[in-house]
């Protein structure tokens, strides 16, 4: 039983649990912000969770080669926690599992939510070590918002707005997530956009994403912004200014990658708040 324990563990670490479980509860606090029933969005939690862990397992098993040539001992399979075998094997299982899931929403809301899981996919296995590496978190983040409105009745896409602010997200969130690992990636041959514009431009970038994606979101929807909204931006803009000076005065510092973390975080508040407002 121990055993199955550190395996279990293992298993979870491997599939990158903090993201993982981050963009489930997003789905699920936008599909009851858009009023779904409670039904839709177990569903929709299940769907997401189903498809971000295929995601997670399969970027770990992607990686294991590049993760192990530049011994990355955070990662379960370099540790020995974990077999590549395992991981393959939960990443192959959770993508099956997630097209029934997917499609028990709706075919329309399925086939949109499968389509993000297949970018995904497609930046682990190829798009991560291209200029078009901020492609599929783009396309991911803005069809994740898609998929909760259109298993509502009436199948209604998002608002614009929505959309685009998603789509931001997801490039300042790829951009953040990657300034860690520079360094390693450029090492086993990744030349992904963050690697290719350096660690103080991509800081930069990935604070004007999310900021800007925090302004569509408090000024897109046509209702009059909430004193609340404003004091998200403002704050929004305040630490997005600060990473961006130390990103400029302090080029190997990590402290711009942890305020991009916290302005993706108040972004996400924002959007969240403003789901009744999506459609």
């Amino acid at each position: 039983m121990r055993a199955f324990g550190r395996a279990a563990w293992a298993l979870a670490l491997s599939c990158h649990l903090g993201p993982t479980l981050a963009v489930t509860a997003l789905a699920v606090t936008l599909a009851i912000g858009v009023g779904s029933e409670a039904r839709t969005c177990v569903l929709i939690g299940a769907a997401v969770l189903s498809g971000q862990l295929s995601v997670g397992w399969s970027n770990d098993w992607v990686d294991s080669a590049r993760d192990l040539a530049v011994g990355r001992r955070d990662k379960p399979i370099v540790a020995g926690l974990v077999t590549v075998r395992a991981v393959r094997a939960g990443a192959l299982i959770a993508a099956t599992v997630c097209v029934p899931l997917s499609l028990s929403t709706g075919w329309r809301a399925g086939c949109v939510h499968l389509l993000a899981v297949a970018a995904a996919w497609g930046y682990n296995v190829r798009l991560k070590s291209t200029p078009w590496s901020w492609a599929p978190y783009a396309v991911s983040f803005a069809l994740l918002t898609a998929f909760v409105t259109l298993a509502l009745p009436g199948h209604p896409w998002p608002a614009p707005w929505a959309l685009g602010a998603a789509a931001l997200l997801g490039v300042g969130a790829h951009l953040a997530n990657a300034l860690p690992d520079l360094e390693d990636d450029r090492a086993t041959g990744v030349r992904g956009l963050p690697h290719l514009l350096g660690r103080a431009p991509s800081s930069l970038l990935a604070s004007a994403a999310l900021l800007a994606a925090s302004g569509l979101i408090v000024l897109g929807p046509a209702a009059r912004p909430t004193v609340g909204a404003w004091l998200g931006l403002l704050v929004t803009a305040g630490i997005a200014t600060t990473g961006a000076f130390v990103a400029l005065r302090h080029h190997h510092s990590r402290v711009p990658f942890y305020l991009a973390m916290v302005v993706a975080g108040v972004a996400v508040i924002l959007l969240v708040r403003a789901g009744p407002l999506l459609v």
